[in-house]
């Protein structure tokens, strides 16, 4: 399986991490840590020497709750990072947004994979991602951030993210976007609550929309404070439980703060599909 992105193909054949720097004052784990740019850029460079295979730099949080960035602020806060890591790496850099002219300023200043939260449905932004070459993350979110944890529901919320990530990856097809360009994601925590996330990842392998790409993140998220009752800095095991699980379900990019150890997770996870282990369709692990 490969991913073309704006200047390179990824091989996917083997899952890889996706690091994530929050260059914001207000993300649900690390509020204002990376906010000076200069900061930002060298945890960037240790999330790679740790063994990143790509940096995900988002400039407006996203977390349950959270107010909208002015566009001006969030170019202030991305550019400069994505343009500073592009020079001292080679991984690809993708930028966290849903902003057209942030999505077009970001690939121009390196990045190559989009992340939108809105799946391209703001105005414009199916455009600018098409015509960047970069690749393109589509994610699932019911509602909008300021709402989407305020009574989430779903009548079938597999069948439900699985017909929206389909009809989302027909759309792309539809506008020119070619299938090797796309990964999906269906964004556990974003709308829903602690059922419908377990039910999604037990559901992992059906979630691939036209066989593309899935990405899963569950990093220092808040199933972990309703499943263990643990605060954001003691989510780490529970984060790298469902990274392995996730990967020997298929998944094929890993996003995470917390490299190094999900790393050796994700290694260790590949290494068990790779000598037979694997998940039966029922959920239950066998040897093939």
């Amino acid at each position: 399986m490969f991913l073309r992105c704006a200047t390179r193909t990824l091989d996917l054949s083997e899952p890889i991490v996706m690091g994530v720097l929050n260059v914001t004052p207000d993300s649900f784990s690390d509020a204002g840590q990376f906010l000076d740019p200069e900061r930002a850029i060298e945890h960037g460079l240790r999330m790679v020497e740790a063994g990143a295979g790509f940096i995900d730099v988002g400039g407006e949080s996203t977390r349950p709750g959270a107010a909208m960035v002015p566009e001006e602020e969030e170019l202030r806060r991305v550019v400069p990072v994505i343009e500073a890591l592009v020079r001292r790496v080679d991984v690809p850099i993708s930028v966290d947004t849903s902003k057209p002219r942030v999505m077009r300023a970001a690939v121009e200043a390196g990045a190559e994979l989009i992340n939108d939260i809105y799946a391209l449905r703001l105005p414009g932004a199916l455009e600018a991602a098409r015509d960047s070459g970069a690749a393109v993350c589509l994610m699932h979110m019911q509602g909008e951030p300021r709402t989407m944890q305020i009574e989430p529901r779903y009548d079938d919320v597999v069948a439900e993210v699985r017909d929206f990530l389909n009809d989302r990856v027909a759309v792309c097809l539809e506008a020119g976007l070619q299938l090797d360009r796309l990964v999906v994601d269906p964004v556990i925590g974003f709308g829903k609550r602690l059922q419908h996330n377990l039910a999604l990842l037990a559901a992992l392998p059906t979630l691939g929309a036209h066989g593309v790409p899935v990405l899963v993140g569950v990093s220092r998220k808040s199933m972990f404070k309703d499943l263990l009752g643990r605060p954001v800095d003691e989510r780490l095991p529970g984060a790298l439980a469902v990274a392995t699980a996730s990967v020997l379900a298929g998944a094929r990019i890993v996003r995470t703060h917390d490299v190094r150890e999900t790393l050796d997770a994700v290694k260790v996870a590949a290494a068990l599909k790779r000598s037979g282990y694997r998940m039966a369709t029922n959920g239950d692990f066998s040897v093939a």
